[in-house]
């Protein structure tokens, strides 16, 4: 029996997938969270094998919930399932140490073998998400992929509109190590404000902005 920990901040989707999953005599669904701290406290009562996580949650993302979880349980599986197919989002949940990454457009019975493979420790990605990643290590090393993981965060956080305030509390940090953290960001990117930074995390697709409206 694989023991599946669902992690996503939509009740509904939860329900979806837990239905789903139970229907099959191998799956069992022993958890639910919405959020990283949840993912990180239900996992240690519910001991699953695999962790099914969105990498959209309240508060902190999913890439803090993969962290946080195989922090405290190395041998943890993680298999992404998430609507963001931008090669800087799969590939930083992959150095958070996910094992898989597919598409919200798959179809349910990838995800089903998606977890019984991560279970046995294999890679699985989605055919969209294994063509991203080959076009990203054809072109070379992206600008995104020189941050770590959780300066990866700060500036999706960032982008996403949250102040440097807010950002510090989602992450359980203070205001000072986040600007410092947007500072080091700045520094490996080579730009010289927010303004610029907002720029160049709209070319990589982590944040939908009209460049052409804005330059006009």
């Amino acid at each position: 029996m694989i023991r599946i920990l669902l992690v996503d901040d939509h009740a509904v989707v939860r329900n979806g997938y837990r239905r789903l999953l139970d229907a099959e005599i191998d799956l069992q669904v022993v958890g639910e969270a919405a959020r990283a701290d949840e993912a990180n406290e239900v996992m240690l009562h519910t001991r699953p094998d695999v962790a099914l996580v969105d990498l959209s949650l309240r508060g902190s993302s999913g890439f803090e919930a993969i962290r946080g979880m195989l922090a405290r349980r190395p041998d943890l599986k993680i298999l992404v399932l998430s609507m963001h197919e931008e090669a800087g989002h799969i590939t930083q949940a992959l150095r958070c140490g996910a094992l898989g990454y597919l598409s919200k457009h798959c179809e349910p019975l990838d995800v089903i073998d998606g977890i019984r493979k991560v279970a046995t420790g294999k890679r699985v990605f989605s055919p969209e998400i294994a063509q991203i990643l080959a076009c990203e290590s054809a072109a070379g090393e992206g600008a995104l992929q020189q941050l770590t993981p959780r300066e990866f965060e700060v500036l999706r956080m960032l982008v996403r509109g949250d102040s440097s305030q807010a950002i510090a509390g989602a992450m359980q940090l203070s205001p000072k190590t986040i600007l410092n953290y947007l500072s080091l960001i700045r520094q490996k990117l080579g730009v010289e404000n927010d303004f610029k930074l907002l720029h160049l995390a709209a070319r990589h697709g982590l944040v939908t902005w009209n460049l052409r409206a804005d330059a006009a």
